[in-house]
């Protein structure tokens, strides 16, 4: 069987338009991407005490942290003891805590004899510190 010309251009015609978006339409988009998994929030119960920036309460300079961050008064700072930092509460984490207000950050590290708890950082307000005592608080992260 043999073809003319005429059927050969349009089956030459037929196949170049097949390939064009235009004739066949547009192609169906892509599946909706699944959206990012939502970060999952760490909730636990702990020790928490009050520390400040004065000699009779450090090892060494009152005012760097075990991280090397200086210390001001008003600084939202806490230390953590280091089985907690196991636990994802490493530098710069942001935590809000049962009792006080806003958001805290991870910035000093605990004796490694501490465990379970964390220390709230109060500037040079010794009487705020004592008053603050040791409680038992829910963290969460």
């Amino acid at each position: 069987m043999t073809f003319g010309r005429g059927a050969l251009a349009i089956v030459l015609v037929a196949s170049a338009l097949a390939g064009c978006s235009w004739f066949r339409g547009a192609p169906e988009p892509p599946p909706p991407k699944a959206p990012p998994p939502k970060a999952r929030v760490h909730e636990l119960e702990v020790t928490a005490t009050a520390y400040n920036s004065v000699r009779s309460q450090t090892d060494g300079n009152p005012s760097i942290t075990a991280y090397g961050i200086k210390l001001r008064p008003g600084m939202r700072i806490v230390a953590v003891s280091r089985d907690l930092e196991k636990l994802g509460l490493r530098e710069g984490v942001r935590i809000t805590i049962n009792g006080l207000e806003g958001e805290w950050t991870v910035g000093d590290r605990m004796h490694s004899r501490w465990t379970r708890r964390i220390d709230v950082y109060m500037g040079h307000d010794v009487k705020a510190a004592r008053a603050w005592g040791k409680r038992r608080v829910r963290i969460r992260w």
